[in-house]
């Protein structure tokens, strides 16, 4: 009986999140996160200023 190394199926939307920069990754969740939430109460203007927000916090800098 040969135990040998069982081959791991990889999803290919998360290979192709992988190869992004931090940035990108970032970028594409607001993406997605906009199109959810189209259909929702909350306005665009509600999302985008969310999306503001998280993104000053991400990208401010380390002091």
């Amino acid at each position: 009986m040969d135990m040998g190394v069982v081959p791991k199926k990889i999803n290919p939307e998360d290979f192709i999140l992988s190869v992004l920069s931090p940035e990108d990754r970032l970028n594409t969740a607001f993406d997605i996160a906009r199109e959810r939430f189209k259909k929702s109460k909350l306005t665009m203007k509600d999302i985008d200023n969310a999306v503001k927000s998280v993104r000053r916090k991400a990208y401010e800098k380390k002091k």
